[in-house]
């Protein structure tokens, strides 16, 4: 009986100990939730008057009433473009040869130890390298191309560590189950691992890509510019071959940068400005999250164990 008893109550102060956690942990996620919620009202309030047709065709002007985000907003998005084009499969390759294919062995330990620690590197690491190799060595310049690609090395760990990590999910009969039927080892990996991984590979790309439409720093060391007012060209022409990429070495600004812009400036019009973009940013940033979570409940959706 004093067993039992002893046993009961260590089972009590368990509880006890875990309730508390619990209660701290949503304490803690109400404070997160009610800091940002504040934060996002107060920029609503002081920037919604400037959201117009205006403020998103106009270009950045010295006169606050006529400014506007149209280069930033349109660099920010070529900028993700190139970012994920180079990013997402390569990063996702990635993850499935280092998780399926690679030998487990000293050399493929020194990879992964690299591209977890590479992870966490300040961003202004891989804008100075960046502006190293691509800027200077391969001779992309000042342009989209090297903001694409350094925005694409600073996000590929992430996007590897998420896809091993959803890779290392599947549960290993559905591996058995295949090789049983005599499928090869692509067989499996295309019908079975990628397939199911996808949902979990998504959620990577979608922390990925929203870190990167937000950076400024490594963006300000390859050159982009604070104050612009032209576009880049379009990528699409009228004669053949129909495509035109000079758009990926011309100058450039993105959100971020334009908002620093702004706010650096003591006139209260131009933090109203920034407010109005900071809104903006936000939005681009939930609208291309939407849409990966859209994709990944629609593959959820449509697994079947």
């Amino acid at each position: 009986m004093q067993d039992i008893a002893n046993i009961q109550k260590i089972v009590k102060q368990n509880q006890a100990i875990s309730t508390f956690f619990a209660c701290l942990g949503f304490f803690a996620l109400c404070i997160a939730i009610l800091t940002f919620f504040t934060l996002f009202l107060q920029m609503l309030i002081f920037g919604f008057d400037r959201l117009s047709p205006e403020f998103f065709m106009n270009f950045p002007s010295r006169k606050a009433a006529n400014a506007g985000i149209l280069s930033a907003w349109i660099g920010s998005l070529a900028v993700m473009l190139v970012t994920a084009f180079l990013a997402v499969p390569l990063g996702i390759l990635s993850g499935i040869y280092l998780e399926e294919y690679a030998r487990k062995n000293l050399m493929t330990d020194i990879i992964e130890i690299n591209i977890t620690n590479l992870a966490g590197v300040p961003s202004i690491v891989y804008g100075l390298l960046a502006l190293g190799i691509f800027v200077h060595k391969l001779g992309f310049g000042q342009s989209i191309l090297s903001a694409g690609c350094t925005l694409a090395l600073l996000i590929l760990p992430i996007i590897i560590v998420a896809t091993r990590e959803a890779i290392r999910s599947i549960p290993q009969h559905i591996r058995e189950g295949a090789y049983g039927l005599g499928a090869t080892k692509w067989q499996v990996t295309k019908n079975h691992i990628i397939p199911y991984s996808m949902p979990g590979v998504l959620t990577g790309v979608i922390l990925g890509m929203s870190r990167a439409i937000g950076e400024t720093a490594p963006l300000i060391t390859v050159g982009a510019l604070t104050f612009i007012a032209f576009l880049p060209p379009s990528p699409i022409s009228g004669t053949s071959p129909y495509f035109n990429f000079e758009w990926l070495y011309s100058g450039f600004t993105v959100m971020p940068i334009q908002m620093f812009n702004w706010t650096s400036r003591p006139e209260e019009a131009f933090q109203q400005n920034a407010a109005a973009a900071g809104l903006v940013l936000i939005l681009m940033t939930l609208s291309m999250n939407a849409a990966a979570i859209w994709i990944r409940y629609k593959l959820r959706k449509n697994i079947k164990w």
